[in-house]
């Protein structure tokens, strides 16, 4: 049988209500019976009844994490990753609500009775009405992933382009000049900007930019297997690919050794996130490590303060992206195939 608030009530020889405020911190409680409370329900281990706590408190003790949607463009690197970020820094104190935003036809079921705030990892403007229907509500957000400019919201972000641009760089330095792009998702802000940082890297070094050479992907293995193929039916080959992220890498790097070709010896291959895969893979890919978990857990701390300080000041935060470099990438003598 479980240990409840009266039984601590019982034994520290005090009411339930006075439990309840020293095991949440209550001002109007001594720090004396604080300290004597919570020995005892750490002692009994004691613990909480979110559902009690919710009708005393009037909270839900639930925290929303939504991502754009779960079934399709969400690598379970990455879904596994923010999740993992997020449950670090809320699990002792709410519970935590994992959906798609895609799965939600009807908003009504969001609202402050249900959450207490929310967190929506953001990978296209088609979230927007989602974002902007939370905050008419007044409900508690902060959004990781992606700017939300004309909103007074807290934003959590990695810089993609230029994270991007410096990969790009970095095989131009080592000679490459026809260089393509796997593309992320359709639609996803992330794709637009990891494409814009590739081809800023190429204006920059007045290298000419092929259409032939810039593939759509999906952000899954399938799709960067299917891209390279398209590549490698190309009658001038690309020296190197740079991939929108590290799983469609993974299937550009598969594609390249069913042709009877080898990374990097014959196309040398750039991701995108690091993966906690990437550096085992062979030869280790060569990548830029996007700090998901951090942004993740910078955004659950920002909402737990937001929470209990509606006034806290809006701002947008961008977290810096670094270069892996590993074994994928090979220097060659800048001359095109």
């Amino acid at each position: 049988m479980s240990v409840t608030i009266k039984d601590i009530a019982k034994l520290a020889g005090v009411s339930h209500t006075t439990v309840s405020r020293a095991l949440n911190d209550s001002p109007l409680i001594s720090q004396h019976t604080k300290t004597k409370i919570k020995t005892i329900a750490e002692t009994l281990n004691y613990a909480p009844n979110y559902n009690a706590k919710s009708l005393v408190l009037d909270r839900s003790y639930n925290i929303g994490l939504f991502f754009s949607t779960i079934n399709e463009g969400t690598s379970s690197s990455f879904f596994y990753e923010v999740v993992k970020g997020v449950n670090n820094v809320i699990h002792k104190e709410f519970n935590l609500i994992v959906s798609g935003i895609d799965e939600y036809a009807d908003l009504n079921a969001i609202n402050k009775k249900h959450f207490d705030g929310i967190i929506v990892m953001s990978q296209s403007t088609k979230d927007d009405y989602f974002i902007y229907n939370i905050l008419e509500k007044n409900i508690p957000i902060v959004v990781l992933n992606r700017e939300i400019q004309d909103a007074h919201v807290i934003n959590i972000l990695s810089d993609d382009r230029n994270g991007v641009q410096n990969a790009v760089e970095h095989l131009i330095s080592e000679g490459h000049r026809d260089i393509a792009l796997i593309e992320g998702k359709k639609g996803f802000k992330s794709s637009y900007e990891r494409k814009e940082g590739f081809v800023q890297a190429l204006i920059n070094h007045n290298i000419s930019i092929h259409k032939a050479y810039m593939v759509e992907g999906k952000y899954d293995m399938e799709s960067g297997y299917q891209a390279m193929k398209q590549l490698l039916s190309l009658t001038n080959i690309p020296t190197a690919v740079f991939c929108s992220n590290d799983d469609m890498a993974v299937g550009a790097m598969k594609a390249i050794v069913n042709e009877g070709l080898r990374v990097p010896e014959d196309i040398s291959i750039i991701g995108f996130d690091d993966n906690v895969f990437s550096s085992f893979l062979s030869p280790a890919l060569t990548t830029i490590k996007k700090p998901i978990e951090e942004i993740s857990i910078k955004g659950a701390a920002k909402l737990i303060k937001l929470i209990d300080d509606k006034n806290l000041e809006r701002e947008t935060i961008y977290v810096p992206t670094a270069l892996q470099i590993r074994e994928s990438v090979k220097k060659i003598n800048g001359m095109s195939r």
